[in-house]
């Protein structure tokens, strides 16, 4: 096993990864940006050190990382998710120095994050994936060519995208011609490349995902799916596991073709393998994430199965600690992206101070964040502070407990996304696990939410008000 593993990343994550090593018994050293001086994951870890004032650079040079992590004598190094993660760089580097990196190797990661080329993997494995250009698209008349043979609408694709950027929606030509350049733009601005490519649209998908653990033995096992259809933008806002709006033997099929899948590419470490399911309930290969997912603690909650402490033990050459039929699950979990936005305002970044901040808790309910009373969010990084995860033996009780713990939870100085995921909960369709990715934009009312409270929310809310305007 390690002896001390340097956190590559931030925030909530960071955290994460820290109270993994400090039950593990291996020493946890992060990193900070001068904007994350205070943050938590600073105080959670072992040692920290700066990266300096630059608020994003140092987090996303590898060379300085890899550097660091020797430096500080650590054996091992976790990029979490999020900026280098999945950077076959800093993979390659880790390797070159003798540093073990936490994540499937370069060659992996670099296939896996050019789309067209996972696609060709996914087909050459007999594994279903959407209809679209065999590669890279050569330039827009190329991309108009296969649009007419495949039908419109379609999406266009950056190949190297993730995270909802480099990807637009053309209902015909006109519109393909408008947003090409677009595409191309973005690509090149957000992950170096202007490769893009095209892919049939599927209308109102399900999106589902399907979380894998694998070893340097052989061994590949799924720890079963998570439905992230609630998203706004192609960025997730709610994710389920398991999904309610599958069958037991679509889950069995699912799962096989995730481990097919992972097997195909001679895959290590935890692993996304994410489908889109059409309207028809046909499934079609969407891409596969080489790292650690923001949702993984729902699985976690449905399997009892510590994803991150899994990642360590395969980095360090350990075989799985659980074959295929020993995976078993238990009941419903729910994760809700608590957002530093506002709702009502177009989700416009509500980045502060915040003046109190109290988790919610009470059984089966757990809350990964990096923040605090007295906290200040700092305006250049992603806006979720916190994840708040329900569990509950059936889908009607995680409904109600997630709608309690929900009210329970306290975030004051900032504005967040907490209402608009009751007024998710509170809505029909999503009550009876009738919902598509269009969820979202299908009902805009949500952003006007009105007021569901409690006679006692009501109370606590005019005390808080009342404790905040006599400086206390």
């Amino acid at each position: 096993m390690f002896k001390k593993i340097l956190i590559a990343n931030r925030g909530e994550i960071a955290v994460r990864i820290a109270r993994a090593c400090a039950e593990m018994g291996v020493k946890s050293v992060a990193v900070y940006a001068e904007a994350d001086r205070y943050g938590l994951h600073v105080k959670k870890a072992d040692e920290a050190y700066s990266l300096g004032p630059d608020t994003v650079a140092g987090y996303l040079n590898a060379h300085r990382l890899v550097n660091l992590a020797i430096a500080t004598g650590c054996d091992a190094l976790h990029p979490g998710y999020g900026f280098l993660s999945e950077n076959p760089i800093l993979a390659e580097l880790c390797s070159q120095k003798g540093l073990q990196f936490i994540g499937p190797n370069a060659t992996v990661i670099r296939r896996m994050g050019d789309k067209t080329q996972a696609r060709d993997s996914m087909r050459s494995a007999g594994i279903p994936v959407t209809p679209g250009s065999d590669g890279n698209v050569r330039d827009l008349e190329d991309a108009i060519t296969i649009a007419d043979q495949i039908g419109y609408p379609i999406m266009l694709k950056a190949t190297s995208g993730g995270g909802g950027r480099g990807i637009r929606r053309c209902n015909s030509a006109a519109e393909l011609r408008q947003q090409y350049q677009r595409v191309i733009s973005e690509a090149e601005k957000a992950f170096g490349s202007a490769d893009v490519f095209v892919e049939k649209y599927i209308a109102n998908p399900r999106h589902i995902e399907v979380q894998i653990l694998a070893d340097r033995h052989g061994n590949a096992i799924h720890l079963f799916e998570r439905d992230c259809s609630i998203q706004r933008r192609h960025q997730k806002l709610i994710e389920i596991a398991p999904s309610p709006q599958i069958s037991e033997a679509q889950r069995q099929s699912l799962g096989q073709l995730a481990v097919r899948a992972a097997q195909a590419v001679e895959y290590t470490n935890a692993g996304t393998v994410e489908f889109l399911m059409d309207m028809e309930e046909n499934f079609y290969f969407m891409e596969m994430n080489t790292r650690l997912q923001v949702e993984h603690p729902i699985t976690e909650e449905i399997t009892g199965i510590d994803i991150v402490q899994e990642q360590i033990r395969i980095a360090a050459g350990m075989p799985l600690r659980y074959s295929q039929a020993q995976v078993q699950r238990r009941g419903y979990a729910m994760e809700f992206r608590i957002n530093a936005e506002d709702p009502r305002n177009d989700f416009l970044p509500s980045f502060g101070k915040i003046s109190r901040y109290f988790a919610t808790g009470g059984p089966g309910v757990r809350t990964d964040g990096a923040i605090y009373t007295g906290y200040e969010i700092p305006p250049y990084y992603d806006s979720m502070c916190a994840k708040l995860i329900v569990w509950a033996l059936d889908w009607d009780s995680l409904i109600n407990r997630s709608i309690r713990a929900l009210r329970d939870i306290g975030v004051y100085g900032v504005k967040t996304t907490i209402p608009y995921h009751l007024e998710i909960l509170h809505h029909p369709d999503f009550q009876n696990g009738r919902f598509d990715t269009s969820f979202v934009e299908a009902n805009p009312q949500l952003s006007h939410y009105s007021v569901r409270r409690s006679n006692r929310d009501v109370a606590a809310a005019i005390g808080a008000a009342i404790v905040a305007s006599m400086g206390l």
